[in-house]
């Protein structure tokens, strides 16, 4: 189901995105993205605090304590509306200036960009208030009402594009109104559902003193760590921006959509494996917290596997065909960014097992100065004239070494974890897989034609080779045994 989100929201995210570029105009369209983007600035502190609500409802749910779940939930809410609080305040005064001051809008168009500003400040408070309630859901592993809401909350996106055509009015004012009230229907959704299905989602003011402590404790670190990835993206861009100008720029942030979109293809998977991790942690089963993952770390670098190697090898047609102008060093950004990106999948499982551990001081300070080594080689190589993407290179190495990194801390805490296994069994055999399906897929690939039919027959074949190296050489017999089984009741579910 998580899938069929995530495919039915990039074909309807294309489509909408287009349609609304091309009603609202280029003007209007660029006046929503640079208010709405103000905002969305303001949203930083959300993705820290979702990651310690969700870390602390599934440790919980893994005790078996009703108590502590309900004072979690509490406290985590509690932390929640006083950050709104916080965030509407600073909105309301600093923000509201900058739009008005700061920003280079026509003058006739303020009252329109004060629209988008206070109905996207509106959707922001609404999303930080409901965290709590959606890391319920995951945590409790109702993977498939997460993801009903969420084609639900596509399909309304989808209306809201018809009815701009019909209404008459001003169209960035209705597409920011009509945008706003399908952000308060979809989390109404959600808090309606825990509130029937989860005892522990009932709300009182106030919060556990000692619980509010060691959340705030926890998400100042991983604040630490997001910070180093969100500093060396930032200032990569401002850095081949100083460098060689604005069209580079525009290669960048072609292969970070890009990326954003294969690398979801993991974040899903680990999505309903991470509640998984924590509990089976939080209950004393090392053992089988370790082996998801390891099974982890291996389905999610063969995930974004069968998704890499088709575009590697027809990178630069891909490109031509949905760019049409292709902006100069893009093909060779997107092929270095997800390599990068391969080994990244890898260490993503070890981050949250490190992270039910609760201790993770040592590993943010340390994952932030790793991320963030990437940024004086990258001076360097550009300040002595080097190609633009190899100051993208580096960015293999540190993900690599975030990986050892990673392992080194998870032995010291969690010493069954098995270094040499990881390394040689997965880390290297995974390695091994994609090169071999690489060579190939690369081969086959020359005896085509660069053409749409060619590129969709060529992708099935290659998807089929990597399926087969991963099926025969890339995970163990008890995982396969796994897949038989899971195949063949599929299979007799479908005859019955």
């Amino acid at each position: 189901m998580l899938y069929f989100r995530m495919i039915l929201i990039m074909v309807v995210s294309l489509y909408t995105s287009r349609v609304v570029l091309n009603t609202l105009g280029v003007s209007d369209y660029g006046i929503y993205n640079v208010v709405g983007g103000f905002v969305t600035m303001l949203a930083y502190l959300n993705s820290v605090f979702m990651d310690a609500t969700l870390r602390f409802i599934s440790f919980a749910l893994g005790e078996n304590n009703l108590q502590k779940l309900k004072k979690v939930f509490c406290t985590s809410l509690t932390i929640h509306i006083g950050l709104a609080i916080i965030i509407f305040i600073i909105a309301e005064t600093f923000g509201i200036w900058f739009v008005n001051v700061k920003l280079n809008i026509n003058p006739e168009r303020m009252i329109a960009a004060n629209w988008v500003y206070q109905c996207s400040i509106i959707t922001l408070l609404v999303t930080i208030i409901n965290i709590p309630y959606r890391s319920c859901i995951v945590a409790h592993e109702h993977m498939h009402i997460y993801a009903y809401f969420s084609i639900i909350e596509v399909v309304l996106k989808l209306l809201i594009v018809f009815l701009l055509f019909v209404i008459p009015a001003d169209k960035l004012i209705v597409y920011s109104i009509l945008y706003l009230i399908v952000s308060v229907v979809i989390p109404l959704c959600y808090t309606i559902y825990c509130k029937k299905k989860f005892e522990e989602c009932t709300f009182s003011i106030g919060f556990d003193k000692p619980m509010l402590k060691e959340m705030f404790s926890y998400a100042k670190w991983v604040m630490v760590g997001n910070l180093g990835f969100s500093f060396k993206d930032q200032f990569s861009n401002v850095m081949l921006n100083m460098f060689l100008g604005t069209l580079i720029n525009a290669a960048r942030g072609i292969t970070m959509q890009v990326n954003g979109i294969v690398s979801s293809f993991a974040n899903n998977f680990l999505m309903a494996l991470s509640p998984q991790i924590t509990k089976q942690y939080a209950t004393g089963n090392i053992e089988q917290s370790k082996n998801l993952v390891y099974a982890g770390s291996r389905g999610s670098f063969y995930l974004m596997t069968l998704i890499t190697i088709p575009i590697i090898i027809n990178v630069d047609y891909i490109l031509k065909l949905w760019l049409g102008v292709v902006p100069e060093y893009t093909a060779e950004f997107l092929i270095i960014t997800l390599i990068a990106s391969l080994f990244y999948a890898v260490s993503r499982p070890l981050t949250i097992a490190l992270q039910a551990t609760g201790d993770i001081k040592i590993f943010q300070i340390g994952i932030s100065i790793i991320m963030l080594l990437e940024l004086p080689v990258a001076y360097i190589l550009l300040k002595h004239r080097y190609p633009p993407h190899y100051a993208l290179m580096p960015a293999i190495l540190t993900n690599l070494i975030g990986i050892f990194y990673r392992l080194f801390l998870i032995k010291k805490m969690i010493p069954s974890y098995n270094l040499r296994y990881f390394i040689f069994d997965i880390l290297l055999r995974c390695s091994v897989i994609f090169v071999s399906s690489f060579g190939i897929c690369f081969f086959i690939n020359t005896f085509f034609e660069i053409n749409f039919l060619n590129l969709i027959i060529n992708v099935i074949i290659t998807i089929l080779i990597i399926c087969g190296f991963v099926y025969f050489a890339g995970i163990s017999s008890k995982e396969r045994t796994f897949v038989n089984n899971f195949i063949k009741n599929r299979l007799v579910t479908i005859r019955k």
